[in-house]
């Protein structure tokens, strides 16, 4: 069954938009982003929003194509790669990113700012990754489309 474009655009806009707010926080010299409590605060926000954004596009995903139900969030991410959607090492990663946003959502006390400040600097392209790979598997376009000239 074929994804609904309407849907895949709208998840996919919304991911793009948190995930160019992170690139404007991963910005930030780490002593500055650390010092600043909303800065930090907003890095947690935009990677909830844009984790939720690529859960949903699995689960959308997954739904459509008629894959077998995912355990869990981190899960809809190794039904996708068991499906060929993504290799195993790039699943693990989707994984660590679903597993790292419930640490946000559940347990926001013991997530590290450290640890926000050195995903923002090293995984945002796990996100981008994602949309890309996403789009070709449900031959979609959904990555953003590059500026002319």
């Amino acid at each position: 069954m074929a994804l609904n474009p309407d849907r895949v655009t709208r998840l996919a806009g919304e991911l793009l938009r948190a995930l160019g707010r992170l690139k404007e926080l991963a910005a930030l010299p780490q002593e500055r982003f650390l010092a600043d409590p909303d800065k930090v605060g907003s890095a947690k926000y935009h990677f909830v929003v844009a984790s939720e954004a690529a859960i949903d596009l699995a689960n959308h995903a997954i739904a459509q194509r008629r894959l077998r139900a995912p355990e869990d969030y981190a899960d809809t991410f190794r039904v996708l790669g068991e499906a060929g959607w993504f290799d195993a090492e790039f699943t693990d990663a989707l994984v660590k990113m679903a597993r790292f946003r419930n640490r946000l959502v559940h347990l926001y006390w013991d997530v590290d700012d450290r640890e926000v400040h050195r995903l923002l600097n090293e995984r945002l392209g796990d996100l981008e990754r994602f949309l890309a790979e996403f789009g070709r598997a449900a031959g979609l376009s959904v990555a953003p489309e590059e500026p002319a000239g």
